[in-house]
């Protein structure tokens, strides 16, 4: 079994209009943006059309590496737990 049909075993409760993470990237250098679009396990960042930096916080593995990329950035990203009965599920492993 691969990485991604594990991970599509995982149930995700999504907090609408309350995400865990929150990303201000007018605070963040070309390089650490970067960095998010390529550590993210789930690829939840992406780069839009004019290169603007996108979230999506459904699916997120709450792992903190986005959060470890970011450390050097203070203010620039908001990560907490998600509310109880929120977040992640996994159910392999």
């Amino acid at each position: 079994m691969n990485v991604e049909q594990k991970l599509s075993k995982n149930k995700f409760s999504v907090d609408e209009g309350n995400p865990h993470i929150s990303v201000d990237s007018s605070r963040l250098d070309a390089d650490t943006i970067h960095a998010l679009t390529v550590v993210c396990p789930a690829g939840l960042y992406s780069l839009g059309e004019r290169g603007e930096l996108h979230f999506d916080a459904a699916g997120c593995l709450e792992c903190g590496t986005c959060r470890i990329v970011c450390a050097g950035h203070p203010g620039a990203m908001s990560w907490t737990h998600p509310r109880p009965s929120f977040g992640v599920t996994y159910r392999f492993g």
